[in-house]
């Protein structure tokens, strides 16, 4: 049999390891703890967790921090926690590529309800047929999480390839904001669309301009859709 999920949880509260740890067992999943983001990062290198469990307000290094370094290297599911209501924090969770959010104080049956969702969602990602788009020198491996242009590797976000293969599949096709919300995320994040135009705007500064036959084009108060010029064929590999 398969061995158990690890979660990884990064909080500075020991009651709340207890209490979610308690939970988290009763529902088959491993945990291991991280009171600092210090120890965070070294307890992810090390222990390679399935999960994240990551609150904002941590000693030594934020969650924020934390959330950015982790993601620079890795596609595990984060799962942010915050104490505070305020927008911005949930914003810039999901512009830094979190999964989820959720603001405290909450249950404990709704943290593992809300890491059964993310951890669904991401193995059906990885069950998914392998394929790569490629238009001309333009290469996209949603497997793989890896973009290029002309054979060399653009420094790309999970949450950045996710967004540039949904719109490269579909080539013509407007998505609004919320629905890339939805797709990408997963979750209904409809009161505020800011982090669809932070991760464009990232995806765009990344892109070559000249010459390359394709662009994301934005539909003002709409969305954004992927335009290709006549004769920039699209071909998938699976």
């Amino acid at each position: 049999m398969p061995g158990k999920q690890l979660i990884l949880i990064c909080d500075d509260q020991h009651i709340l390891h207890e209490t979610l740890g308690t939970y988290f067992k009763s529902e088959g999943f491993d945990t291991v703890s991280a009171y600092d983001g210090e120890q965070a990062i070294k307890m992810f290198d090390l222990k390679k967790p399935d999960m994240v469990i990551l609150d904002i307000m941590m000693p030594k290094k934020n969650g924020m921090d934390v959330c950015r370094e982790l993601r620079s290297r890795s596609r595990t599911p984060i799962i942010m926690l915050t104490a505070k209501s305020e927008e911005i924090d949930r914003v810039l969770g999901l512009e830094l590529g979190a999964d989820d959010y959720i603001v405290k104080p909450f249950s404990s049956r709704e943290v593992v309800a809300r890491v059964k969702a993310v951890l669904r969602r991401y193995d059906q990602q990885k069950e998914e047929p392998n394929s790569t788009i490629r238009y001309g020198a333009l290469e996209i491996n949603i497997d793989n999480y890896d973009v290029r242009y002309e054979g060399k590797r653009l420094p790309f976000t999970p949450k950045e390839v996710e967004i540039f293969q949904l719109l490269a599949s579909n080539p013509g096709k407007v998505f609004t904001r919320e629905k890339i919300l939805s797709i990408v995320w997963g979750y209904d994040f409809t009161e505020d669309t800011r982090p669809v135009d932070t991760q464009i705007k990232r995806i765009r500064q990344k892109l070559p301009t000249e010459n390359v036959g394709w662009t994301i084009k934005t539909v003002y108060g709409v969305g954004y859709r992927f335009e290709v010029e006549n004769g920039e064929e699209e071909r998938k590999d699976k």
